[in-house]
Order: structure tokens, then C-alpha cells, then sequence
């Protein structure tokens, strides 16, 4: 294979939602690279041409999984994937059925899917990146909760049950967060969506460290995953708290770390990323 390991990850497997595009896409690719097995989870959107998102983003949400897969195998790597619904009660199950199915049991969960809108609590028309804002309402809680928060828990809930009944002693779970638990002006529901992820794995860490297994949520920087516009870029320039824009290779570099056994001392954080 023609690849120099970085990290060692050859004996497992990972399961990444929303691996289609961006850091989910480029986690799956640098997990694949140490080794690791890859079930690439996605959901094809296509519902945003009104929201004023730059056309790049839009194609990106668009795509299936077979960029990825492409990228892996040509270098020697595994992978699979599936297109599902992580509104769907089901769709933890079937996700791991694939992946044990096609690559082995998973002992590696990267929560990185979203249901993301920019919803507010005010009449703004447009968020401060530029694109379009929505009032919150059910059908926004509703696409956000399902998806980052009890999406997020179901497949924490899947890996749980399964790495309990092997006796499995080695397992990662990795979430992404943004926003959190002091609020997300301009994105609300997502803030809050996100928080409620982050309780989910902080618990878990605690509750299954006794099998070996580390939680922790990583909250990447300002990230050009395709919906960076220059009204973004202006914006970070004149925070002194966002330091960059950074590229999801960037990101995926230290998911890729807390997956290995170099980050076995980490557990029940929220990495801040700068």
C-alpha cells in the first residue's frame, strides 16, 4: 500500500456521518490513511438554492459518497457507505450492520453529520456571514435536534450496545461541535443542538471509560468546507479570537490523533481548535 502511516489505526474500523463533503470527507480519508477501515454515512441536500449560500456549498451537500470512497481505495484503503436519514430511528442499525458487514465491527464513531440551518430569534434577514436567516420554528429545531443531537446519541447508543456485547476494550468517539452551551446568535438551534451532543459524549466518556473507551468533542475554527464567503472572511479577520480560516485536512489531522493510541489520555473534552 502507498501510504506512510502516521498513525496506526489498522486494526480498526470507523463509522463518519456526513462524509460526503468537508471535514466529515476529509476525517474519512485520514482515518482511512492510518489504516483504519472507513462506513462513510451521508445525506444528499439539496433543498438550499434560496438560502444564499455560495454555489460551491451547495453542490457539496449535494454529492454522494463516491469521491471519498474514490479517494480511499485508490490509495489501498477500505471503505463502504450508505446514504440514510439520521432522523431516522433506524438508521444507527443499519449503519453498523454495513459497516460490520463490509469492513468489521466498529470501534471508532465520528459524530460529524448536521442538519445546520441559520435560524434566530430576531427578524434579521441574513446572517452575518451573508446567507439567509429563518425564525426558529418546529421545523427548524426539529431537522437540527434530530440530526446533530439525537442522531448523535442514537449511534453513541448503537456503538455502546454493540462494543459492550464483544467485551470490546478499545473504542474512540469523536463529535463536532460549534456554538454550545452559552448560545449561537444568528444559528440557535444549532448552538443548542450542538451542547446537547456535547453533554451526550461527555456522559459517555465517563460511563464507558471502564471498556476502554474515550469520548471527545472537537470544536473546529472558522472551516472552508465550501460556504466561506467574503463577508466570512472579513468577519474573522476583525475577530481577535478567530485566528484563521482553516481547511478541513487541518481538522480532520487532530480527530485523527484523539482516534489513535497517542491520544489515549484524552477523554471527556471539547478541544478547542484555533
Amino acid at each position: 500500500m502507498d501510504r506512510t502511516l502516521k498513525y496506526d489505526l489498522t486494526a480498526h474500523v470507523a463509522l463518519v456521518t456526513g462524509a460526503n463533503h468537508g471535514i466529515g470527507a476529509a476525517t474519512a480519508v485520514a482515518l482511512a490513511g492510518c489504516g483504519a477501515g472507513v462506513a462513510v454515512s451521508y445525506l444528499r441536500v439539496s433543498d438550499r438554492a434560496e438560502s444564499g449560500l455560495p454555489d460551491v456549498y451547495r453542490t457539496n451537500l449535494a454529492k454522494d459518497a463516491g469521491e471519498v470512497l474514490a479517494a480511499i481505495r485508490s490509495r489501498g484503503g477500505r471503505a463502504a457507505s450508505l446514504e440514510a436519514d439520521l432522523r431516522d430511528a433506524g438508521t444507527p442499525a443499519r449503519l453498523f450492520d454495513l459497516a460490520e458487514r463490509e469492513l468489521g465491527p466498529v470501534d471508532i464513531l465520528i459524530n460529524n453529520a448536521t442538519g445546520w440551518v441559520a435560524d434566530t430569534f430576531t427578524d434579521a434577514e441574513f446572517h452575518r456571514g451573508g446567507f439567509e436567516t429563518t425564525m426558529v420554528s418546529a421545523r427548524t429545531h426539529d431537522r437540527l435536534f434530530g440530526v446533530d443531537a439525537r442522531g448523535g446519541a442514537l449511534l453513541i447508543a448503537e456503538f455502546a450496545r454493540r462494543h459492550l456485547a464483544r467485551h470490546a476494550t478499545w473504542g474512540r468517539i469523536v463529535g463536532l461541535t460549534s456554538g454550545g452551551p452559552l448560545g449561537f446568535p444568528g444559528e440557535v438551534s444549532y448552538g443548542a443542538a450542538k451542547a446537547a451532543l456535547e453533554n451526550y459524549t461527555m456522559s459517555a466518556a465517563f460511563e464507558l471509560a471502564a471498556a476502554g473507551v474515550t469520548a471527545n468533542m472537537v470544536y473546529p475554527p472558522v472551516t472552508d468546507t465550501g460556504w466561506i464567503t467574503d463577508e466570512v472572511r472579513a468577519y474573522v479577520a476583525q475577530r481577535d479570537d478567530l485566528m484563521h480560516v482553516a481547511e478541513p485536512a487541518e481538522v480532520a489531522e487532530v480527530i485523527a490523533f484523539l482516534c489513535s493510541d497517542h491520544g489515549r489520555l484524552v477523554t471527556a473534552n471539547v478541544v478547542h481548535l484555533r
